[in-house]
């Protein structure tokens, strides 16, 4: 008589930081596809974690993303990230409207210690699908933004990192008495990822 076990994956940090850093990338393009920061026409169709995605086509969007997820992937991998913030910002007057939080949780003894851990791959990416179908859906709980913006993404690091030059010290960009909205999370049993979006208040309906 067969018998059968689940497959579990090795998963390593290097392995995960990639994982973490990747989803992050494919994030950003479906939050500023989504949230219509930059033209529906300056977005390509591709497959990613069995959906369909969208990747800007902005060569100077792709290389700012692409040096970000790279920076990522090495704070990542050193255990030294704790945040990634996306804000997406009034162009007129540079305030914050919204700000997408992925808080990151790290398994210190992976860390520290080089311990392996097992996770599907399956597993993961059934996790990832579904905070990106919440992003996909953000239209229908977050206000509409109907104004020009642009975004900026912030790093929240252990204080002993030292950052490269093409970073720089920001303030938080926070929203005063902002909504709030919980996103799923997934994990990779090394880094744990939570996703909150955080949006102004519409006065209109304050007034209400």
């Amino acid at each position: 008589m067969a018998s059968r076990t689940a497959s579990k994956d090795i998963i390593t940090l290097r392995g995960s930081a990639a994982i973490v850093s990747e989803f992050f990338g494919y994030a950003a393009n479906s939050i500023l596809y989504n949230r219509g920061v930059y033209p529906e026409e300056s977005f390509a169709k591709v497959k990613k974690y069995g959906l369909p995605m969208l990747l800007t086509q902005d060569e100077g969007v792709k290389a700012f993303l692409t040096d970000i997820t790279s920076q990522l992937s090495e704070w990542l991998e050193a255990g030294k990230l704790q945040r990634i913030v996306l804000v997406i910002m009034s162009k007129a007057t540079n305030e914050a409207l919204e700000r997408w939080n992925f808080s990151i949780e790290t398994d210190r003894e992976v860390v520290d210690k080089g311990v392996i851990k097992e996770k599907s791959d399956k597993e993961i990416m059934r996790e990832i699908q579904a905070i990106m179908r919440q992003v996909a859906s953000s239209i229908t709980y977050l206000p509409c933004l109907d104004e020009p913006c642009v975004f900026d993404v912030l790093a929240y690091t252990d204080k002993d990192v030292d950052a490269p030059c093409t970073w720089i010290e920001s303030d938080a960009r926070l929203i005063s008495n902002p909504q709030m909205v919980k996103l799923h999370s997934f994990d990779t049993k090394i880094h744990k990822v939570d996703t909150l979006v955080s949006y102004k208040n519409d006065e209109w309906d304050e007034e209400e």
